[in-house]
């Protein structure tokens, strides 16, 4: 998976590369996808989500470009996975989850890989988690409208946020950098996610 999806692709950063093969990505699909787990494509997860396809997950991960001390915020838990990648990569991961069930699915997993600095709670997840801010990145894995304020917010002086912004049908992955308060944005494509849902995102 690594060196067909991902190196091939341009995905460079050797610490993204080690995680992505660590993380048992077939343990976070459900039994009879797993089969196609390491395949080039999305899954579904249940509660009409998905488990990005792994050249996203690495694309995104590589762009917050993290070196190991940074304190990460992660909008959308889903499957568990990218959580996972994250932790291997950052000192504390925060993650939101809008979905219980997800939710509680995402933390056995974690807990049962024994991966200790995760935090995972439900709610609305373009609000952030104000009693945790600032966090140095943010990872949000739902498409909105625009960039939530409340995250840009959150968003600690240098850091660096990643995120789809588009419509329901298509986004454009885009780094959000906060230069001193004001806001940098950088695109990097064309993806498909599902909506981000709630208060400074979508209805439903």
């Amino acid at each position: 998976m690594v060196e067909e999806q991902l190196t091939r692709r341009g995905i460079a950063d050797e610490r993204v590369l080690a995680a992505m093969r660590k993380v048992p990505r077939h343990l976070f699909v459900e039994e009879a996808l797993r089969d196609r787990a390491y395949g080039d494509h999305p899954l579904p997860i249940g509660e009409h989500q998905t488990i990005s396809q792994p050249y996203i997950v690495g694309l995104m991960t590589s762009l917050l470009a993290l070196e190991g001390s940074e304190k990460v915020l992660e909008v959308g838990t889903g499957s568990g996975y990218q959580t996972a990648v994250l932790a291997a990569l950052g000192r504390r991961v925060c993650s939101i989850e809008r979905l219980p069930a997800l939710a509680a699915r995402a933390r056995a997993i974690i807990e049962g890989l024994g991966i200790t600095n995760v935090w995972i709670r439900v709610g609305n997840g373009a609000l952030g988690w104000p009693d945790e801010a600032p966090f140095d990145r943010i990872l949000v894995t739902a498409g909105g409208p625009d960039v939530p304020s409340p995250l840009f917010q959150q968003l600690a002086p240098g850091g660096r946020m990643v995120l789809p912004i588009g419509d329901a049908t298509g986004q454009i992955l885009t780094l959000i950098e906060n230069a001193a308060g004001q806001m940098k944005t950088t695109a990097y494509g064309e993806c498909s996610f599902v909506k981000l849902v709630g208060k400074y995102a979508w209805d439903a």
